[in-house]
């Protein structure tokens, strides 16, 4: 057991743990492709690749959505629901698990039953072959947002959930593209988007008893070194690409892991 952690120090989160099924040769990890009916290329690369990806099993690490204001904005017909129909599908030809991430935290339960995938705690240790992966948003580990991580604590509260999943749905609509648009201009006014601590990783990987940490959010997708552990172990931050389509760029990278080649990043043939 954890022992308590300083105020100063955020305690590690419950770790959940998942076991890779024993027909799974190719698994893929996917973040941040913010779809919403604006930007249609990026709908249709993602649904060419859920319908053709070689893959086992699909880990989509948050952001899927570029906002989720309610299971009931699936209405027939709309964009959420055409969404709903491409993940009903895929999961009917393999394992799909969800994370929530900063932009698509309401997704219920219950939608994810309906459309056959499984809904993916954060974080989660998940053990494939030889090794164990600590799979997570990120948003959780960018402590120096001080204001973001207060805003996270207050949403993530189900008080705060039903009390906005009250409310109308055009009005929780308006209020989402608020916020969206205060996120874009707190975004364009840093440059960057927010950087891991990378030491709270490092204790998050030693509780897993893993060495690689995969994760999106930061919209920076590279590997990154994060020394040792106790055994001498290495340890690496593994940060995933989001998805951007348009008729002038075409970004739709996935991290796919098997047991020949270990992890790699590949850009699937869409069509």
């Amino acid at each position: 057991m954890s022992e308590p952690q300083p105020a100063h120090r955020p305690a590690v989160p419950p770790l959940a743990e998942l076991r890779a099924r024993p027909h799974w040769r190719t698994v893929d990890f996917i973040s941040d492709l913010h779809l919403k009916a604006e930007e249609p290329h990026t709908f249709q690369a993602w649904q060419h690749y859920m319908l053709h990806t070689p893959a086992d099993a699909v880990f989509i690490l948050g952001d899927l959505f570029e906002v989720w204001v309610g299971d009931d904005s699936a209405l027939p017909g709309s964009f959420e629901d055409h969404c709903g129909q491409v993940l009903r599908a895929a999961g009917a030809a393999m394992d799909v698990f969800f994370m929530r991430g900063n932009r698509d935290f309401l997704v219920g339960a219950d939608f994810l039953a309906r459309c056959g995938v499984h809904d993916l705690a954060e974080p989660t240790m998940l053990s494939f072959q030889e090794q164990t992966c600590l799979l997570t948003h990120g948003d959780l580990l960018c402590t120096d947002d001080v204001a973001y991580q207060r805003f996270r604590r207050q949403v993530r509260t189900p008080e705060w959930q039903a009390a906005f999943l009250a409310r109308p749905l055009a009005e929780r609509q308006a209020m989402a593209r608020q916020m969206r648009e205060h996120s874009e201009a707190h975004h364009a006014a840093q440059g960057v988007y927010a950087h891991i601590d990378a030491q709270l990783a490092r204790r998050w990987l030693a509780e897993a008893g893993a060495t690689t940490l995969i994760h999106g959010h930061t919209h920076q997708p590279g590997d990154h070194a994060l020394g040792a552990d106790a055994a001498g172990r290495p340890l690496t931050q593994v940060v995933l690409s989001d998805w951007h389509v348009t008729a002038a760029e075409r970004r739709t990278q996935v991290l796919r892991l098997t047991p020949a080649d270990g992890l790699q990043r590949v850009t699937p043939r869409l069509g």
